[in-house]
């Protein structure tokens, strides 16, 4: 049973006068309650007002707690674990072997999250924090306990990125337990084949928690297996009565093949068709995280996180010249295949975040206010264009050459900031905040231009800006509240812009970095055990957005696509999520659990400048709506999702159906799916889940991109089943 902390500790304050008066009764063995920092229902929660060391009143926040859910873990499905999330928006490219499915809010680019500010237990995971905000690692799910989201306006304490902050809290191990087994086996189509095992307990001032995860499948399409090794070691350890500190280490080996991108003319001619059979990339992920908890009084708490990264991505794939119409043939002179082309790049990095948590007296009643900085420094070597080897197997060797073009990148980061919950009365609070970011960014390098010359590059640039926010809370009623809120952003050019990675697409040279500002106004709140809500509506101003236009060259005729800062766009809608549970309104004590869901989202987010003005902005659906229905008896559960997401534009021009089959424009059709899943669980801790994914077989895809795992469409996954045994020692 999990009780959240308002409701905990509002139970024990009136409890405690009569229980003052009372003897004390026999000791009783009672369940398990797990008091967390939040207020979750089955489905979607909220975070409170102060978690940890961070302020959250004012804030749009969300919470999946995913032992709640019927859900396909064992793939990480984003649809059935963050599908509740209203108005999230999933980059979906397992389908081309790539299983690091990204995801955005509110109009932003899904594309590998890049949008988002991604972490795991609070610290940051991704590639390079602005040089390259990519996310290529994801913990397992089945070792994940919760999700949590807060959107915009969580740039004052995490980093000033427009679509806000998604972390995954990984479990820990039982306190009540020395020693805890997890055995998960599942399997599944098209050779689905995944193994979880996970150990944990306490054992006197420590604990522990670790998993490790092997997965392998041959993939929907040809030529798109996957197999990884993921892994999590967590250890907490209770130095005194005040100091807690802990280490954890995060790791994940693959290797994935990649059958390519489709034309408009394939894909709907055959979609399961792959125009490669020799494109292979791998990311190896290590994190290395050192954490300190210290609560210096009654009143403060200080915070510590360093996390390094030192990790890599690497592909070899097929010269990409002519797109995905080109097939990939072998050459009747030579009796081979083309050389193919050997990308690298590694990533070492350092990110130290300090907070401190303190509470103080304003007007007679208690304020919180946290403040902080952190300091990231990285280095990113990106090598390109090498000539790589003629054959079919994942080689990254170099053969007649060295690369066409090699650079390494650096960043330097530091961003103090500040924020303070001001309650002016026991319902309402405000909560103001500044976050000052300096940035240095240092290119050197050289690249061969076509007439065999390098030219060199050794560039430096600097950065420092203040973005200010403010936010309020006003609580309705015990378990509802109004909150608002309005935050800047802002997004400087990264790496992958300035000096593409596998890009068919051409970049403008001057891009200049973007901002901004979010802003929330919403209502959400709890009736009883029957209703969840949360209401409300946005608006997003993005200046000097970078995205990718159509144009035509001048002297060849061939159409191109060019990435350039695009024009201002205006994101404005509402985003919605009510779940009724109608038997606990009619009878609370009933063993039946009957629950809907729908989770819906509206957005207009269009150019408001140039000549593209009032063109929709790319990858940018104007409804997603998700509804879903949970039945439960005694053990057995089972729930069914209907997703629909409405149609989009691959590129700002628009285009509807370019005439020359170009797949890198034209639109991203609307596309239903429906999931089914089901969990049975015995009494002797074994449990059962079992599901379909894409019920209807539906066709559709989510994604036209000009690189890799295409370039070309990427089509999403068909019909599918699975099923898992899982059991607890």
């Amino acid at each position: 049973m999990r009780l959240s902390l308002p409701f905990a500790l509002a139970l024990t304050a009136a409890a405690g006068p009569a229980l003052a008066q009372q003897p004390a009764p026999a000791p009783q063995r009672l369940d398990e309650v797990r008091v967390l920092g939040l207020n979750s229902k089955n489905g979607l929660g909220n975070l409170g007002q102060v978690n940890g060391a961070v302020i959250y009143a004012g804030k749009k926040t969300e919470v999946l707690v995913l032992d709640s859910l019927d859900a396909n873990v064992a793939q990480n499905n984003p649809r059935q674990i963050l599908g509740r999330i209203p108005g999230a928006n999933f980059s979906e490219t397992e389908g081309a072997g790539f299983p690091s499915n990204g995801f955005g809010l509110r109009g932003l680019n899904p594309v590998q999250s890049i949008e988002m500010n991604v972490r795991q237990n609070g610290y940051n995971i991704t590639a390079d924090l602005y040089g390259y905000p990519e996310t290529y690692y994801q913990p397992a799910m089945e070792a994940v306990e919760r999700v949590e989201v807060t959107r915009g306006a969580a740039s004052l304490q995490f980093g000033p990125q427009f679509g806000g902050v998604v972390n995954y809290v990984m479990r820990r191990g039982p306190e009540d337990k020395k020693f805890e087994l997890n055995l998960r086996q599942t399997g599944g189509s098209f050779g689905l084949a995944n193994t979880f095992t996970s150990v944990g307990g306490q054992v006197g001032k420590l604990n522990y928690y670790a998993y490790g995860q092997y997965r392998r499948q041959e993939g929907w399409r040809p030529n798109s297996a996957v197999s990884q090794v993921s892994a999590f070691g967590g250890l907490q350890y209770q130095a005194t009565g005040k100091l807690k500190i802990g280490l954890e280490y995060s790791l994940l080996r693959n290797k994935i093949q990649m059958p390519g991108g489709l034309t408009d003319s394939l894909f709907y001619a055959n979609p399961r068709q792959s125009t490669r059979a020799r494109n292979w990339l791998d990311s190896p992920w290590n994190i290395l995280t050192l954490t300190a908890d210290y609560r210096l009084s009654d009143r403060t708490l200080v915070t510590f996180k360093a996390a390094g990264n030192l990790s890599a991505r690497r592909l070899v794939w097929r010269n990409e010249d002519g797109g995905a119409a080109a097939l990939d043939t072998i050459d009747r002179a030579t009796g081979q295949y083309v050389p193919r082309e050997v990308e690298n790049e590694q990533f070492r990095s350092i990110t130290n975040e300090l907070r401190v948590r303190t509470d103080y007296n304003f007007l007679g009643r208690t304020s919180t206010v946290a403040y902080g900085a952190r300091y990231f420094a990285g280095r990113m070597h990106r090598q390109g264009g090498g000539p790589g080897s003629t054959g079919s197997d994942f080689d990254l060797g170099l053969y007649g050459g060295g690369y066409e073009y090699d650079f390494a990148f650096r960043t330097q980061n530091f961003a103090p900031f500040a924020e303070t919950v001001l309650r002016f009365t026991d319902k309402f609070s405000v909560t103001p905040g500044v976050r000052y970011e300096f940035i240095s960014s240092k290119a050197t390098g050289y690249q061969v231009q076509d007439d065999g010359l390098a030219q060199y590059t050794n560039e430096l640039r600097y950065r420092s800006f203040v973005l200010f926010g403010a936010g309020a809370q006003y609580q309705a009623t015990e378990s509802t509240a109004f909150y608002a809120n309005v935050s800047q952003a802002y997004r400087p050019v990264d790496y992958s812009a300035l000096q593409p990675f596998g890009v068919t697409s051409k970049i403008d040279p001057k891009l200049k970095d973007s901002n901004g500002y979010n802003a929330d106004l919403g209502y959400r709140g709890t009736v009883g055990q029957w209703l969840n809500f949360d209401v409300g509506g946005f608006f997003l101003r993005y200046n000097r957005r970078i995205g990718t236009i159509g144009l035509t060259d001048p002297v060849t005729g061939n159409d191109y696509a060019l990435r350039t800062n695009v024009a201002d766009s205006e994101h404005k809608g509402a985003e919605t999520y009510v779940e009724i549970s109608p038997l606990k309104l009619l009878q609370t004590d009933s063993r039946h659990r009957l629950s809907l869901f729908n989770s819906f989202a509206y957005v207009d987010a269009r150019y408001v400048s140039s000549e593209f003005k009032g063109n929709r902005v790319e990858y940018a659906p104007r409804t997603i709506e998700r509804v879903g229905l949970t039945y439960g008896y005694g053990p057995a559960s089972i729930t069914g999702q209907f997703s629909r997401t409405g149609d989009s534009f691959g590129e700002a021009n628009n285009l509807v159906a370019p005439s020359n089959d170009d797949p890198l424009r034209g639109l991203v059709p609307a596309y239903s799916v429906w999931d089914v899943s089901g969990t049975y669980r015995f009494p002797n801790r074994i449990e059962l889940k079992a599901g379909v994914n894409n019920l209807t077989d539906a066709r559709y895809f989510t994604r036209r991109t000009d690189e890799y795992p295409g370039p070309g469409i990427i089509p999403s996954i068909g019909r599918s089943f699975y099923a898992t045994l899982a059991a607890r020692f």
